[in-house]
């Protein structure tokens, strides 16, 4: 029986309709294990091939600062993201807008205007409240939306009984509570979260007064009318306050022959709310085994604010590499940065899906969307730099008089933009798991439609999958998928380096395919399977863009193709029996060329990348637990300074090095079934914790800010550190 066991990725049915077998010995095995391939089914909630399950409990644990989930996504090969205060993530050369998330189905958006990971707080994503995680880094399945990279599915859970559970750490805390009603036919989650991370940005490299606060509350009610006929609700609200005073800074960088020590101080401050609410109603009838709808209506609002004012006055400064001395030239200068940006996003609508199973190996699912999208643009934003007196760009002389010209910004974007659109989108998918002669294969297969109605543009996605298990005494799973995947143009895309919305702009394209292979095998008398995975992307209608920390600023063009290529590979198993481990490995290129001017890096050019996420424990002291994320990241292209030429700024930021260490003592463990006595009977589970953030305090660069030498008329990048060594202690119980 053990033989015919397939792989999590595929759940392909030990038993398919087969010829060569008798009617009546079919008919009895198909009744024997027809449930247990029904649950897996349900468990799963997809048919996607190049699904990835990640482990809610496991993201729980993970030591991380920026999230559960996305914290623990970070140590798969194919996802990167040079910043542990952000929970946003880049997969295989795309950028962080190119990334599909779900809960339950239903789009979420992230915030627009966020442009340092500093301000970005809680993922919207809580790990109390999740089920399964199932994750796609490219040529996912037709349901999934118009994006060129990930698809992230987060599926929430119902309780089964009244619980209540928390968390209290030196960086904040959690409160969860649920209940279910006697019949099971009432479930009700409800959860709330608070963070400051003031704590954790005081380790940064600078003198700088920092109040960000977070919180969040989400809620999760389902009604099972009967078993047919079953009613859901999900809540979010959030509110992100961030507020930072700079004083000054010192910056050291250059290199060993030519040392350069730049002193900034400040004057000003940067005050940024973000308000997110979400609300989904969803009703599904089931009205047999083969059918199966569900309808969706959904409303979704962003309201965000970005105000600042910061004067910097710099001296750069130079050493002598033999003496380490001053050298008595410097330069000197400032820059004003000012912003005022202010964003509504209003987004609602209704989805409809049917899926029809006329037996177990066949699945049939279409699906209809209409959006209705208000998008309200305030933005005023500039920048100018003066340097040894001058204002860069330098004013005009004037030959007549030699009078100089008017005062000249580095960059001025303005605009007052307000658009109604509406969205409209299908798809329809097919899958079927049969068998050929003795090996077992897959196939999903499809395809989608959308039209936008602000640029007129109607795109269609054709897309596939297949996968065959050979009769072979190895374990081996081979697996192709790919398509045309567009990247459908939002708030950012359409919004030019001016600041007005383009109605001119097409959707960027890329065509992948994707070949992989799953290994399973034993070792040490424990399971373990290797994964193997080769893509190559071809993309054009691409709009050029600029990292500005974790923003990214397009420009606004559809003037540039490129290409993407790579390998991931990931070792996944019991490295200590009863506990899962990994370790990934990626090498990926991604390019570009612009207006046909050459081949050059992409910004998110990520090249080779190793992480790992490792567990154990105490053998004679099981309740003593650790778990050690470790991730190596070459340095990635931070691109060319805003409204520059990216031929003429390509420079490569240092490599990413971390480690992040979580131990834990576990007090009472719900697996333990001994019985307690008093207060403590009242408890599941309580746990101790002390994680340890960037255990060798490594100096990893997120972005360059750019000084100006007027002497030399050169621009130096100055690095932008990230945190530092950070001791929490975390508090978990459950009741």
């Amino acid at each position: 029986m053990k033989k015919l066991v397939l792989p999590l990725s595929l759940m392909v049915p030990v038993l398919i309709f087969s010829q060569h077998r008798k009617k009546d010995t079919v008919t009895s095995k198909v009744n024997d294990i027809e449930e247990v391939v029904f649950q897996k089914k349900i468990t799963g909630k997809t048919n996607d091939l190049t699904n990835v399950k990640i482990s809610a409990k496991e993201a729980k644990a993970v030591a991380s600062i920026s999230g559960g989930i996305e914290g623990l996504l970070k140590t798969l090969p194919s996802v990167n993201s040079n910043t542990e205060l952000s929970s946003q993530y880049m997969v295989r050369g795309g950028n962080y807008d190119e990334n599909l998330i779900y809960i339950n189905d239903i789009e979420i958006y992230r915030p627009f205007l966020i442009r340092n990971s500093q301000q970005e707080g809680m993922s919207i994503i809580n790990p109390d409240m999740v089920s399964s995680v199932n994750f796609s880094a490219g040529g996912f399945e037709p349901k999934y939306g118009d994006k060129m990279s990930s698809a992230l599915n987060i599926y929430y859970r119902e309780p089964e009984k009244f619980e209540l559970s928390g968390e209290a750490s030196l960086i904040g805390g959690r409160l969860s509570t649920g209940f279910a009603s006697k019949n099971k036919k009432l479930t009700a989650l409800f959860s709330g979260r608070y963070r400051n991370t003031n704590l954790i940005l005081n380790t940064l490299k600078e003198d700088t007064n920092f109040n960000p606060t977070y919180w969040d509350f989400q809620s999760y009610i389902n009604y099972h009318v009967s078993d047919k006929f079953s009613m859901s609700f999900i809540g979010y609200y959030s509110k992100n306050d961030y507020e930072m005073i700079p004083k000054e800074k010192t910056i050291d960088f250059g290199s060993q022959l030519q040392p350069i020590q730049v002193n900034i101080g400040y004057a000003g401050k940067e005050n940024d709310q973000y308000k997110n609410m979400m609300g989904t109603f969803s009703l599904n009838y089931k009205p047999s085994d083969q059918w199966k709808f569900t309808l969706d209506n959904f409303a979704y609002q962003n309201r965000e604010r970005e105000y600042y004012t910061i004067q910097s006055h710099f001296k750069i400064q130079t050493f002598d590499p033999q003496t380490k001395d001053p050298v008595t030239s410097f330069d000197e200068g400032g820059q004003i940065e000012h912003a005022r940006n202010d964003l509504f996003v209003r987004t609602y609508g209704t989805q409809f899906r049917a899926k029809f199973s006329p037996n177990i190996n066949t699945d049939i699912e279409v699906g209809f969307k209409y959006e209705k999208e208000n998008l309200k643009d305030l933005t005023n934003e500039w920048k100018v730099v003066d340097s040894a007196g001058y204002s860069l760009p330098r004013p005009e002389i004037d030959p007549r008089t030699g009078n100089t010209g008017d005062l000249k910004l580095l960059y001025y974007i303005a605009g007052r933009n307000n658009i109604e659109p509406t969205r409209l989108s299908a798809y329809a998918q097919y899958s079927q798991k049969f068998y050929w002669g003795s090996s077992k294969v897959f196939i999903n297969a499809g395809a989608r439609v959308s039209n936008w109605s602000f640029n007129k543009e109607t795109i269609f996605s054709p897309r596939a999958q297949f996968a065959i298990k050979p009769d072979w005494e190895s374990d081996m799973l081979f697996k192709l998928s790919g398509g045309i995947y567009y990247q459908a143009p939002f708030y950012k895309e359409i919004k030019d380096l001016d600041g007005t919305f383009n109605s001119n702009i097409k959707s960027q394209r890329s065509i992948q395919v994707i070949l992989a292979n799953d290994y399973e095998f034993q070792m040490y008398d424990r399971p373990f399977k290797l994964t193997t995975e080769l893509y190559y992307k071809k993309m054009d209608n691409l709009i050029p863009y600029y990292m500005d920390n974790v923003r990214i600023r397009y420009s606004g063009k559809n003037n540039a193709t490129g290409y993407a290529y790579g390998i991931d590979t990931r070792l996944f198993g019991e490295f200590v029996p009863g506990v899962d481990s990994w370790l990934s490995a990626s090498y990926a290129r991604v390019y570009e060329n612009i207006d046909g001017r050459g081949d050059i890096p992409r910004p998110t050019d990520q090249r080779f990348r190793f992480a790992m996420f490792y567990q154990d424990y105490m053998p004679s002291f099981p309740s003593m637990r650790v778990n050690l994320t470790l991730v190596y990241a070459m340095g990635l292209p931070n691109g060319a300074p805003v409204f520059t030429d990216p031929y003429q700024y390509q420079k490569t930021l240092t490599s990413y090095k971390r480690v992040d260490l979580g131990l834990s003592k576990v007090f009472i463990d719900p697996k333990d079934k001994k019985s307690r006595s008093g207060f403590w009977s009242n408890f599941q589970e309580l746990t101790l914790g002390v994680q340890v953030f960037n255990i060798f305090n490594i100096d990893n660069v997120v972005a360059n800010q750019w000084v100006s030498d007027y002497n030399s008329t050169r621009i130096y990048p100055a690095p932008v550190y990230l945190t530092g060594r950070f001791f929490n202690v975390k508090l978990e119980f459950k009741l």
